[in-house]
């Protein structure tokens, strides 16, 4: 009878792992705390939505400098225990604290000056539109001469 170790990771796949893609240069989701981020693009923008349900939209700091689009949030909260401090009896206290900080590097086709966010049922969203020269030209007829 052999032992098989359940913690083996094949070399494929660890590479697949170390060279993935890392679209807009995003940090990739290795704690469950970071939001997922999923990217679309069309041909007049690029839109990006990140997961973070039960916050409030004013507990966001979002900032662009250079080519940088960075999003934070954070919150404290406390649930009580029993003992009594200041006069108020706490059957439980625990101390709560969550973070996070994602950044994402912008293509230089991204009008940053137009950029637009929205946070609405749990999705802090992103409109990138681009720049007019990214845009695609729509085709013309060339007659010949």
């Amino acid at each position: 009878m052999s032992t098989v170790n359940k913690n083996v990771v094949s070399i494929p796949a660890l590479m697949n792992e170390l060279f993935k893609p890392d679209w807009f240069g995003g940090a990739e989701v290795l704690n469950s705390k970071v939001p997922a981020v999923n990217i679309k693009e069309d041909d007049a923008s690029f839109v990006l939505e990140l997961v973070a349900p039960g916050r409030k939209k004013e507990d966001f700091k979002i900032e662009i400098d250079n080519d940088l689009l960075s999003v934070s949030f954070e919150s404290k909260k406390e649930v009580a225990e029993d003992k009594e401090v200041e006069k108020v009896k706490y059957t439980r206290k625990e101390y709560s604290f969550s973070s996070f900080k994602r950044a994402f590097t912008l293509p230089e086709s991204v009008n940053k000056e137009a950029i637009n966010a929205s946070y609405e049922n749990g999705i802090l969203s992103f409109n990138l539109p681009k720049k007019e020269e990214a845009l695609p030209k729509p085709k013309r007829l060339i007659e010949l001469a």
